[in-house]
């Protein structure tokens, strides 16, 4: 993700842990110790690691709860039909489904805060929790992958994004917003990467782009998908292992998702990402997804970013948990082994 510059200030300002409203309207759980009860969990992660002269907080730290908001918008009610999942969303939803609020930055220093996000939500992955976390911009993706590291679980990575995000460092900072898919090549638990919806120019130069092809991650640019279809990306995600999905919001096109710092024109349709989204998490678990770089400030009057975001949310929740869907197979097996 590419910003401009603008003046910084102190990181330490704390956002309130409890939204004003929780997502779909599920029971709000202020107590990490109980998350990892709970068969679906949905935090905010507001903020990452600032960059020197940039806002601290940023606008996307502001996106957890604008997006949680519009939760009667792209959701009418759990018992109205939804078109997309072919049933009403309480059909197919577990039971137990859980807002644990936003996990704040209230530390001296982002290791910290880092330290206390990553301490969180660990127990959530060894639990078999499937995750949903709203940032913040991408470099929240960081910590919450390094949560599933010291769980000792492998995924593939898949990221949808207009922008490549593998700056080892931007004046001296390592886990911003334009370093997620660096940090994530360094760790054990990533196995490979596949990354989609590639335009444009953005903060990666020649040797981000030679590091992330030498290390192996699949590259697939948004022209890509319009010409081969979702089929096309599909096949080329192993299929034999769980997934950790990152969704930029500028990877979808920006009359999709206006609201956005870096709008990129020829992104991925929003049809065409649900439809993949959806294929993809019916196939296999999908253990953990983040929607990232929200700009509410950026959004048109009615808020279709956060409504967009919302429906990505949805898809895969609602496929995942779907009969016969990647996530609820995965809890059948694990249960049989119990």
């Amino acid at each position: 993700m590419l910003h401009h510059t603008t003046q910084m200030t102190r990181p330490t300002d704390p956002l309130g842990s409890r939204p004003r409203q929780t997502f779909l309207n599920w029971t709000y759980e202020e107590q990490p110790t109980a998350w990892s009860k709970a068969d679906v969990l949905l935090v905010g992660i507001p903020q990452s690691e600032p960059y020197p002269g940039e806002p601290s907080p940023n606008d996307q730290s502001r996106a957890p709860d604008a997006i949680r908001q519009m939760s009667g918008q792209f959701c009418d009610g759990l018992e109205n039909w939804d078109f997309d999942l072919g049933a009403p969303l309480a059909d197919v939803m577990p039971q137990r489904c859980v807002d644990g609020g936003n996990v704040c930055w209230n530390a001296d220093t982002y290791l910290e805060h880092s330290a206390r996000v990553r301490d969180s939500i660990a127990p959530v992955f060894a639990a078999g929790t499937q995750l949903f976390v709203l940032g913040g911009d991408h470099g929240i993706t960081t910590p919450v992958l390094q949560a599933l590291d010291l769980t000792g679980t492998s995924v593939h990575v898949v990221h949808i994004d207009a922008h490549l995000d593998w700056r080892d460092e931007v004046n001296g900072v390592r886990n911003g917003y334009s370093s997620p898919l660096r940090r994530a090549s360094e760790l054990r638990c990533v196995t490979g990467m596949t990354q989609i919806g590639l335009r444009g120019t953005g903060s990666a130069r020649r040797p981000e782009y030679e590091a992330a092809c030498a290390y192996g991650s699949n590259l697939i640019t948004a022209s890509a998908v319009r010409e081969n279809g979702i089929e096309h990306v599909l096949e080329q995600i192993p299929r034999d292992i769980p997934i950790y999905l990152t969704i930029d919001a500028d990877g979808l096109d920006p009359t999709c998702m206006p609201g956005v710092q870096a709008p990129s024109p020829g992104g991925l349709q929003a049809d065409v990402t649900l439809a993949m989204l959806r294929a993809l998490a019916i196939r296999q678990p999908i253990l953990g997804m983040d929607l990232v770089e929200v700009s509410p400030a950026y959004d048109i009057a009615n808020q279709l970013t956060s409504i967009t975001a919302g429906r990505l949310l949805m898809a895969v929740l609602g496929a995942s948990w779907a009969q016969g869907g990647g996530f609820a197979r995965r809890r059948i097996g694990a249960s049989k082994h119990a």
